[in-house]
């Protein structure tokens, strides 16, 4: 039996979700592939009464919208699920406030056998990018400012989307494969199984020495990025630390925010600690870069 083209299991499982959120929006939802996405058996989906759900995007659009900047977050997980509520929520409503239009992203979890790790939802978010570029005219967009924004495993994927996106996953499905899938920004948030120590697990001798993984391409599409970090985490701040560096190597604009104590997920900090206010300091570092508009006196000159 086919893979069912069809929504009704991502808006049973979205409008849960919805109902939780603090702000009540509409949002759009949109299936990544027309069928059985690549590598996968059709008959292991959930509206076939499978383990697996439909991968897929939803586009919120802010009641105010400010900007034709879009983020695409990514959940972590460990690759085996998407924390949507304690990871997602949050980051979303923050943008929404603020006038900017939000895909979240549900890639396929957990791992597939006989791949890496992060293979099918690589495959995913280089789809999830060319999707949102191909609607970038509907949804008042900009496909120049379409930017990737993860946490710990997503957090990986969000380099993976950053820094190898010239790299292909996956042949052709239809048009939409046309387009490139690039991301113009990037925001990885404590990414895990970043450096070869710890690559599928925390960092057992600190992460200080250690280089990346050999996962990340950094090649000529790579985008500026802001990373986000605790120094008592264990996948390590280095992570983010040797990414800034080799962006810095090749001129690629970067900016970094490592928070003393704060733990993996941030999961040690208080609901009012202000570490959690570090989406406003990616908002602001948006603002430098030019993807959203800032005031005259508060440009940085490049």
């Amino acid at each position: 039996m086919k893979y069912r083209y069809h929504l009704a299991t991502a808006l049973v499982a979205s409008l849960i979700l919805l109902l939780t959120a603090s702000n009540l929006r509409a949002f759009d939802v949109v299936n990544l592939w027309p069928t059985t996405p690549p590598g996968d058996d059709a008959s292991q989906y959930q509206d076939q009464g499978g383990p697996w759900y439909t991968p897929r995007i939803e586009f919120w659009r802010p009641e105010n919208q400010r900007t034709r900047a879009c983020v695409l977050i990514c959940c972590g997980g460990c690759y085996n699920g998407v924390a949507y509520e304690v990871e997602g929520i949050m980051p979303r409503d923050f943008f929404l406030e603020k006038g900017v239009a939000v895909c979240m992203m549900w890639y396929r979890t957990p791992r597939r056998p006989n791949v890496e790790k992060h293979f099918a939802a690589w495959q995913d978010v280089q789809r999830a990018i060319r999707i949102i570029r191909s609607n970038a005219k509907d949804w008042g967009i900009d496909e120049d400012k379409i930017g990737v924004m993860g946490f710990s495993a997503g957090g990986h994927l969000c380099l993976m989307a950053a820094t190898s996106s010239m790299t292909k996953t996956y042949e052709r499905v239809d048009a939409i494969d046309d387009l490139p899938c690039n991301a113009n920004f990037a925001i990885p948030v404590y990414p895990a199984y970043a450096l070869e120590d710890g690559v599928d697990n925390e960092n057992t001798e600190g992460g200080n020495d250690a280089p990346l993984v050999k996962d990340f391409r950094f090649d000529e599409q790579t985008p500026p990025m802001c990373f986000i970090h605790g120094d008592g985490d264990g996948y390590s701040a280095m992570a983010s630390v040797m990414a800034y560096r080799q962006l810095r190597k090749m001129g690629i604009p970067g900016e970094m925010h490592v928070y003393a104590y704060a733990n993996h997920a941030f999961r040690n900090c208080g609901p009012d600690a202000p570490i959690l206010k570090y989406p406003q300091r990616v908002y602001e570092w948006m603002q430098t870069i030019g993807v959203v508009d800032a005031p005259e006196s508060a440009k940085v000159q490049h």
